[in-house]
């Protein structure tokens, strides 16, 4: 899989640099690969990163698996979501990787993984994620900043 040319490259955002999003690697018909860099300030005790940031980076990389889908007006709101560990996640590059298993009106289902470079599976996961309108979205977070509404 490569880059769908008709998806745009993730913008760099505060969130992004937050979880150390580096690019994406693969976009285009439910399935999405993103490239983490996982830094010392990310880890708890040993070395290891906390849980958290491997949950996020699996979210976001379903979230990105949904937009190429080619949906411009949704937004992917996550309504649950699983995380088994199998291994800890440790400082360096790590690749968040998620597929749709299916789609309807309102609701997808999907399913990712954390890995190594190396292709070692770190975490798995599955989700369930409502379609949201993009526009609601965007008004009520408005709403939220100004006060206003």
């Amino acid at each position: 899989m490569t880059l769908d040319p008709r998806i745009e490259t993730t913008p760099p955002t505060a969130l992004g640099e937050t979880l150390g999003f580096r690019r994406d690697v693969e976009v285009g018909a439910g399935r999405a690969v993103q490239e983490y860099e996982a830094g010392m300030h990310m880890c708890h005790s040993g070395g290891i990163v906390q849980g958290g940031f491997v949950t996020a980076w699996i979210d976001a990389a379903m979230a990105r698996a949904v937009r190429s889908l080619g949906m411009e007006d949704v937004v992917p709101l996550t309504l649950e979501i699983k995380v088994s560990y199998f291994a800890p996640a440790r400082p360096g590059t790590l690749l968040a990787e998620a597929w749709i298993e299916r789609s309807g009106r309102t609701t997808c289902f999907a399913e990712g993984q954390l890995k190594t470079v190396d292709g070692q599976v770190l975490a798995k996961s599955s989700s369930t994620i409502r379609l949201g309108s993009m526009a609601r979205a965007r008004a009520g977070s408005e709403k939220a900043l100004t006060g206003k509404g």
